[in-house]
């Protein structure tokens, strides 16, 4: 799909017609769980051997087409959808950070965000540092060694 234009891939990237019925629509799988073929099968979907649904919280068909749309729409090699924002963030820098690292942001933020960088990621021993306004000298002077990044929010 990478030589069709950003309106085509809106609309079908990350998902092909249904075989059996012709469908274009994607489809709501509305499930959280789903069959084995046998042991075998279960074994080799757990132990990442072969790839296919096992829980939804872990994938979902429907959430699929959905990440790959938006890989597709970003030029991304893939995406990762998530229940909320405050979900995002959390695996955005978790992914970064380790106890005894910094990030520095905005005063600025909504207030579950502000609460998860002053509290949740403190407990982890990470230090979320609050710039004094939202001028880059303000958050310059916060950077150090340890600082593995910025964010920014736009409410």
């Amino acid at each position: 799909m990478s030589n069709y234009k950003f309106e085509t891939l809106q609309l079908h990237a990350g998902q092909e017609a249904d075989p059996t019925t012709g469908a274009r629509a994607v489809p709501i799988y509305q499930t959280t769980s789903y069959q084995f073929k046998d042991t075998e099968h279960a074994a080799n979907l757990f132990g990442l051997k072969e790839f296919g649904n096992i829980y939804t919280r872990i994938m979902n068909p429907t959430t699929d087409v959905f990440e790959k749309r938006i890989a597709a729409l970003e030029g991304g090699a893939a995406a990762l959808a998530t229940a909320s924002g405050q979900s995002a963030q959390f695996l955005a820098l978790n992914n970064i950070l380790q106890a005894g690292d910094n990030f520095i942001s905005t005063p600025f933020l909504y207030g579950g965000t502000y609460n998860q960088f002053k509290v949740a990621f403190k407990r982890l021993g990470i230090d979320a540092r609050f710039a004094e306004g939202d001028n880059p000298e303000s958050f310059e002077k916060l950077i150090d060694d340890k600082t593995k990044a910025i964010y920014l929010e736009s409410i």
